[in-house]
């Protein structure tokens, strides 16, 4: 093992060794009966999102395979929360970073990656990918793909991956094995990590996986048909995609979840009034699709447990999701969405809004 590879190694290693487990939030829902949420905490992470545990594994995963060397430009599509982790690992190992985003990109994203010593390079979403590979040819880089290489770079066995650390937090709670863990799919490398951890370790939990507007994940669960494509971007950073990734495995998938953007939004300005805090628009549509879950799961009266996650602040989207004018510009109503969490916390009643959500469960 040469020098410089060792050295770089090791500074991941002690940067992990310096960052402690995130948080297991328990959020309550006085009207749920003996259902309990719980969501995991990844905003805590010193890069502000899940994305740095894919960030950390993506990097272990190119120096070990001989694709990072010293001095080598990394390039990365993305649509933030990736590409900030990225830029971050980048700065430790002195490596130029560049990301490929789309044009849509929230600013505060932009100005994280910049603080990082990354730089961003703006496209079209569609393009994002043909871009980040061109790039890193044209500068014989090393373009990480985090979309085909989510699943590979993480170890879906235990390292302290995402799966394993949900399940050790909650062995001492009431319902230790939690009925569902709800999750949303960028990548699909969570999703899937998740999915295989739960049956490597036969556990009785199942997966549901929640899909913002303009995505085709759920429709590809629904039909099966990987060539799906759509023109339109996802209006929720970080998750949602305009193809079917490489890393996103339905077969590990009980039940997806279409949540429209509008009850993201909802959501996360309700999740507001209730933990004090601001989230992003992933963590609307994650709980969104939790407390679906849970009003089913709240009828048969049984003790059980729902996880999932706060992906990461609501601080990077003070320009979008939480801005009224934005959300007019947009056409979002958000009111509907509003009502129905109001009725379910104060009273238990969720009241079906017809032809908003589909389902779609096997």
């Amino acid at each position: 093992m040469n020098a410089w590879l060792k050295k770089a190694l090791y500074r991941i290693e002690a940067d992990y060794q310096r960052s402690s487990d995130t948080h297991l939030v328990r959020v309550g829902f006085p009207q749920a009966g003996k259902v309990s949420l719980y969501l995991k905490d990844e905003s805590t992470h010193p890069t502000g999102s899940l994305k740095r545990r894919l960030a950390r594994s993506l990097f272990l995963y190119g120096l070990c395979n001989g694709d990072i060397r010293d001095g080598t430009t990394i390039v990365e599509s993305s649509s933030g929360n990736t590409a900030v982790s990225e830029a971050y690992f980048a700065q430790l190992l002195g490596l130029p970073f560049i990301a490929v985003v789309p044009a849509g990109t929230s600013r505060e994203k932009v100005d994280k990656i910049g603080f990082y010593g990354g730089t961003c390079h703006f496209v079209a979403g569609s393009q994002i990918y043909a871009e980040a590979e061109r790039l890193a040819s044209e500068l014989n880089g090393h373009y990480m793909d985090q979309f085909t290489n989510a699943e590979r770079a993480t170890d879906w066995r235990g390292n302290n991956n995402i799966a394993e650390s949900i399940f050790q937090q909650m062995k001492y709670e009431p319902s230790p094995v939690p009925s569902w863990v709800v999750v949303s799919a960028g990548t699909g490398g969570t999703s899937s990590t998740i999915g295989r951890f739960i049956r490597y370790k036969s556990y009785a939990t199942r997966l549901c996986v929640a899909d913002p507007s303009n995505s085709v994940f759920f429709d590809h669960y629904l039909t099966g048909d990987k060539s799906l494509r759509t023109d339109q971007s996802s209006n929720i950073e970080g998750i949602g995609r305009p193809r079917v990734e490489p890393s996103f495995n339905c077969a590990l998938v009980d039940k997806m979840i279409k949540v429209p953007d509008a009850a993201a939004f909802a959501t996360l300005r309700f999740l507001e009034g209730i933990i004090g805090r601001r989230c992003g628009g992933s963590t609307g549509t994650n709980v969104y699709a939790a407390l679906q879950v849970i009003a089913e799961l709240a009828e048969s009266g049984k003790p059980s447990s729902i996880v999932s996650m706060i992906c990461d602040g609501g601080e990077r989207y003070l320009d979008t999701y939480y801005n009224d004018a934005w959300l007019a510009e947009q056409g979002f109503n958000l009111q509907p969405y509003t009502d129905q969490l109001t009725a379910f916390y104060e009273r238990g009643v969720w009241s079906e809004l017809s032809g908003e959500v589909r389902i779609c469960e096997k």
